[in-house]
C-alpha cells in the first residue's frame, strides 16, 4: 500500500475481537498469566503495551525498519539510543544541530565518557578526517535545525559502512512521508514525534526505528531498561495524529514554498533558508526525499527588527516547537539554541538576526499578510529609533 493509505489505516485492522476501527487505549500496567510460564505477550506495560505496540509497528513499517520504539519525548529517544555506546566511544555529529540534543551530549553524555565532534556533513572530506579509532557512529540531522542544510545521506551512510560505524538520522523535519533514511542506508532513525507526527501540539513523544535484528534486540533491551516509554493515552493520540500526516505535510510544504518566495523578495530580509531555494541543496534533497518540508528560516537586516516583528504578529504565534497545524515562529538565538556556545552559534550561522518558521496549514495569503504587516511595523520602529539617535546626540561638555 502507498504511504497515504498506510497512514489513514493505522490501527484500523488490529482489534480483531470487536472490530474497533480506532484501536483501544489499554491503561492496564500489568497482565494476568494463564499459568506458569504462560504469557499473552504482555506482562508489564513498561516492557510492552498493546496500544504502544500498534504505534511501534506502524512507525517501523513506515520507515522501512525492523522494529520501532515509542518514548516519552524526542530527547528520551535520543538518550535511549545513546545507551548503545560505552565510555571512550566517539560520535561525529551534525554541526548545525538542535540545541536540546547538543545540551544532552555536552552536559550529560560527556560525563559518562562519550565524546563528540561537530562537523558540517556537507563536507565529506571533513567527515572522513574526523573519524578516529574510537569513533562508533554518525549522528545526522537533515535538513538541519535551524539552517535547513541538507546532508547527502547515501554518501554519508556509505562512509559509515566502510568504517563499520552506525548511522543515526534525526528525521523529525521530514517525517517518513517525505524521507526514509533507512532506504538510504541509515541504521537508526529518530523522531521528535511531538512535532509533525503528532501534528497538533498536544502530545509529547519520541520514536526510534532500528534496522536489523541485532540492533533491534539491543534497542529493545535499552528501551525496557531505561524505561522512558510512551504512555498508552499518548500513544493513541499520536496514532490519531499520524492518520492525517500525508494531508498535513503536503499543505505545510505548499505554504512554506510560497512563504519562502515572499520572504526572499522582501527588502528587510537578507537570506532565506529552504531546501527548494538553493539548487545544489535541492539536487541532493530530491535524490533522498520527496519534498522540502514545512520548515524555513530567514535573516532580517538588523537585530533591531526582531523584537518589533515578533510583537507585531497577529496570526503567527511566537512560540517554541514546530510541526503543528498552527504556524509558529522561533528565535533560535535565545530559544532552541541558547545552550549552544556563542562561538559555535556564530560559526554555524545561528546569529541574532535569524528567525525560524514552522509553517502551518492556514490559508497562505493570511500568513503572508501577517508577515507583511509585522515587517512593516518593525521597519517603522527601526527607522524611528534611527531618527531618535540622530536627533539626540551626546550633549556637548560645558
Amino acid at each position: 500500500m502507498r504511504i497515504e493509505t498506510q497512514l489513514a489505516q493505522l490501527g484500523s485492522n488490529k482489534e480483531t475481537k470487536t472490530g474497533a476501527i480506532s484501536y483501544p487505549v489499554y491503561y492496564s500496567t500489568t497482565y494476568r498469566h494463564a499459568g506458569l510460564g504462560e504469557s499473552t505477550g504482555y506482562d508489564y506495560t513498561r516492557t510492552a503495551n498493546p496500544t504502544r505496540a500498534v504505534l511501534e509497528e506502524a512507525i517501523a513499517r513506515l520507515e522501512g525498519g525492523t522494529a520501532g520504539f515509542a518514548c516519552s519525548s524526542g530527547m528520551a529517544a535520543v538518550q535511549t539510543v545513546m545507551g548503545l555506546f560505552a565510555r571512550g566511544d566517539h560520535l561525529i555529529v551534525s554541526l548545525d544541530l538542535y540545541g536540546g540534543t547538543y545540551r544532552l551530549f555536552e552536559s550529560l553524555m560527556t560525563r559518562y565518557g562519550l565524546s563528540f565532534s561537530y562537523v558540517d556533513f556537507r563536507r565529506l572530506d571533513e567527515v572522513k578526517a574526523a573519524i578516529r579509532p574510537e569513533t562508533r557512529a554518525f549522528f545526522v540531522e537533515t535538513p538541519t535545525n535551524p539552517l535547513l542544510q541538507v546532508t547527502d545521506l547515501h554518501a554519508v551512510c556509505e562512509i559509515a559502512r566502510c568504517h563499520g560505524l552506525i548511522t543515526i538520522v534525526d528525521n523529525t523535519f521530514m517525517t517518513p512521508y517525505f524521507q526514509r533514511p533507512i532506504e538510504c542506508g541509515a541504521d537508526i532513525v529518530i523522531h521528535s514525534a511531538t512535532k509533525y507526527l503528532g501534528g497538533h501540539n498536544d502530545v509529547l513523544a519520541g520514536l526510534i526505528v532500528t534496522k536489523g535484528e541485532d540492533l533491534s534486540e539491543q534497542m529493545a533491551g535499552l528501551h525496557n531498561a531505561i524505561g522512558a516509554v510512551l504512555g498508552p493515552q499518548d500513544s493513541w493520540l499520536l496514532l490519531r495524529g499520524m492518520k492525517t500526516l500525508a494531508l498535513r505535510m503536503e499543505k505545510h510544504q505548499e505554504n512554506a514554498y510560497q512563504l519562502a518566495h515572499f520572504l526572499r523578495q522582501h527588502p528587510l530580509v537578507d537570506e532565506v533558508f529552504y531546501p527548494a531555494l538553493q539548487s545544489e541543496t535541492w539536487e541532493i534533497q530530491t535524490k533522498q526525499a520527496d519534498g522540502g518540508g514545512g520548515m524555513l528560516s530567514f535573516r532580517v537586516k538588523s537585530p533591531a527588527l526582531v523584537g518589533p516583528l515578533l510583537s507585531s504578529l497577529r496570526l503567527i504565534a511566537f512560540a517554541e516547537s514546530l510541526g503543528g497545524v498552527e504556524t509558529l515562529i522561533t528565535y533560535p538565538h535565545t530559544q532552541t539554541h541558547a545552550d549552544i556556545p556563542e562561538e559555535t552559534r556564530r560559526k554555524v550561522g545561528v546569529c541574532d538576526r535569524l528567525l525560524r518558521l514552522s509553517v502551518g496549514i492556514e490559508n497562505v495569503d493570511d500568513l503572508i499578510a501577517d508577515l507583511a504587516q509585522a515587517l512593516d511595523q518593525a521597519e517603522r520602529v527601526w527607522k524611528e529609533e534611527k531618527r531618535d539617535e540622530v536627533r539626540d546626540p551626546i550633549a556637548p561638555q560645558r
